[in-house]
């Protein structure tokens, strides 16, 4: 990153945003017909056919003026979806969003200078903290590189989100609240929060101009530690984000109208830099295992998350760290993006800290003492007893897959990605033999204020190479090409949905206008194949790739009967991370990632053995 850095000096972080396109409308027939093809692997000829009729007659009808609708509405905004998604997607929903939303992992640096060892985590945390801070220098100096697609800058905007960022919660809808400002446009808040044992403490990064140095940082790390172990613990008032949106944003109401002061220092912690969060817990982590330090990340004490913050590190009693985020402003790139600088950093310096010993005089971190009354102690007992219950229902595995990796698939002229999804597409079919509604995120940041397209990975093409690969009487060489069909498909609608030709966010954008309007809602959004084939939030298989840098990552399931289903892709091995709910007979995470590595082999295989 030094390099890039050295030879963007030129370039600045957000230079580009104004330059960037606008997000464009596809056309209401084109997203009509790729719609269609979608529903095809979850249809038989009569529902097919019923549903085309509805296609064709909202194509012809009420779909027509709802696509003129966001046309006009297109004209004076540079991304007609932005709002909306974030208020659809985010900050309407009223599920706890801590455990339903929020994505969170492990960084792994226990695999090189940083293995497991008890009593490590203060010592290290400081290192760790102190190169999320110079990274949050970088950003305000504008010298974060710019992502770029070959030459072509992404948008930058959500790397805006990620330090003094908040979720404030409100009855109906939440809000975000971002204090973050680079050094051209003016100040930026310094102090950063700690949580430890249901007290808070908030500290400033900044002193005499400089920040401070990982001596000075693991001094104030040492005192909270120091006063938190030897003293009762505090209310724990951070517990009550992770409770249900509308009761967060009665309690928080509620707790301002006790004391002014509570508004003050809930205003300390939204306008933070960060929230860094001491579990006292010691995660396991084993080369071939990566579940239960992947969980713990996601599901450990909500007494220390912040659950609303954009940027929770999470530092283990074993030197174990990891992040739990805020989905709503961001999506797992950013993070990706500032781990991957962390991880060169901490390898670079062998996990050291080779400056200067000598502290220098700076104040002590400053506790944040809530007044609460008995009404809120409930409110806290009330949210942890939800959040403990709901946290213990989630089985999240992570295995890696060391046969072959990156190297061999490229080798193969095969895409990795589009090679993991179709693993998991055959994998879920053995496993219920059905097809899987399936979430693939593309990104948009091609655009101003790009986020997010579904990509559907549960293509005709896919299913009918699954169909082969269960057929006995089908030859190898007929497997293969099937398999290459449906690689073709995905690497198109992939690169379609990146370039703003996908449909989904397309059709929620006419639902939306439909709503807004006051009219009914089509019949397209009701007819049951609608949901059947993952419309409206209704994907069983629910994925992301989580890139080709040190990071791993998990979010909870989109549905009760689905899979969150994640992957990290390097040269020699994928890892793969499987979240599902329990409480569901149907679904066992361990077994589809097992069903997933089978697949992997099996494909392998046909692309060895198809050509001799």
């Amino acid at each position: 990153m030094e390099n890039q850095l050295a030879k963007s000096a030129e370039e600045r972080t957000f230079q580009y945003q104004d330059s960037l396109p606008s997000l464009p409308v596809p056309s209401l027939e084109e997203s009509l017909k790729k719609y269609l093809e979608s529903v095809k692997p979850f249809a038989n000829k009569e529902e097919y056919k019923k549903t085309e009729g509805i296609v064709q007659k909202f194509q012809d009808g009420i779909g027509r003026k709802l696509h003129q609708k966001l046309l006009e509405r297109a004209k004076g905004k540079r991304n007609w979806l932005e709002e909306w998604w974030l208020n659809f997607a985010y900050l309407n929903v009223r599920l706890p969003s801590q455990l339903n939303v929020n994505f969170a992992g492990p960084g792994l640096y226990f695999e090189h200078y940083w293995p497991p060892k008890e009593g490590t985590h203060l010592e290290r945390g400081s290192i760790y903290l102190w190169h999320n801070l110079n990274y949050w220098q970088l950003l305000r100096k504008e010298k974060v590189p710019v992502d770029k697609s070959g030459n072509i800058p992404l948008d930058m905007n959500q790397f805006r989100m990620l330090f003094s960022t908040c979720r404030i919660p409100g009855i109906s809808r939440d809000s975000i609240k971002s204090y973050f400002r680079t050094e051209s446009e003016g100040h930026s808040p310094t102090h950063l929060t700690v949580l430890c044992r249901g007290r808070v403490f908030v500290f400033d990064t900044i002193q005499e101009g400089c920040l401070i140095t990982p001596p000075e940082i693991y001094r104030q790390l040492a005192y909270i530690h120091k006063k938190c172990h030897s003293e009762p613990d505090g209310p724990g008032i951070a517990a009550l984000t992770s409770e249900e949106r509308t009761q967060w944003a009665k309690a928080r109401e509620y707790l301002i109208s006790l004391d002014p002061e509570n508004l003050t220092m809930l205003e300390k912690i939204q306008s933070s830099l960060l929230v860094y969060s001491i579990e006292d817990s010691s995660p396991d982590v084993t080369p071939g295992n990566y579940s239960q330090v992947t969980a713990q990340t996601l599901t450990g004490d909500p007494t220390v998350r912040w659950g609303d913050k954009s940027y929770n590190l999470v530092s283990f009693s074993n030197g174990v760290f990891g992040s739990s985020c805020d989905h709503a402003p961001l999506d797992g790139m950013v993070i990706v993006n500032i781990n991957h600088y962390v991880d060169k950093k901490i390898f670079e310096n062998e996990g050291r800290w080779k400056g200067s010993e000598k502290v220098r005089d700076i104040s002590l971190p400053e506790e944040l003492v809530f007044t609460v009354d008995d009404k809120i102690l409930n409110d806290i007992n009330q949210a942890k007893a939800q959040y403990l219950k709901q946290a213990s229902d989630l089985q999240i595995v992570v295995y890696p897959f060391t046969s072959f990796g990156k190297k061999l698939t490229k080798k193969k002229m095969l895409h990795p990605d589009t090679f993991i999804q179709l693993a998991l597409q055959l994998a879920y079919y053995r496993l219920t033999g059905c097809p899987g509604s399936c979430y693939e995120t593309a990104m948009t940041r091609y655009f101003y204020h790009g986020r997010t397209e579904t990509m559907r990975s549960c293509t005709v093409e896919a299913l009918r190479w699954c169909q082969s690969m269960q057929d006995p009487s089908t030859s190898f060489l007929e497997q293969q090409q099937k398999m290459l069909q449906a690689f073709t498909k995905h690497n198109k609608m992939m690169k379609d949905c990146s370039s703003g030709k996908g449909f989904d966010r397309h059709l929620l954008g006419l639902l939306l206008i439909a709503k807004e309007e006051g009219l009914p809602v089509p019949e397209l959004f009701t007819d049951p194949l609608f949901s059947k084939s993952g419309g409206g939030g209704n994907f069983v298989l629910s994925t992301s790739l989580i890139g080709y840098l040190n990071m791993l990552g998990v979010v909870a399931p989109m549905v009760h009967n689905g899979y969150g289903f994640f992957y990290h892709i390097r040269d020699d091995r994928f890892v793969v991370i499987c979240s599902t709910w329990k409480s569901c007979p149907e679904t066992d995470a361990e077994k589809l990632v097992l069903l997933v590595f089978h697949a992997l082999h099996d494909m392998m295989q046909l692309m060895n053995t198809a050509h001799l």
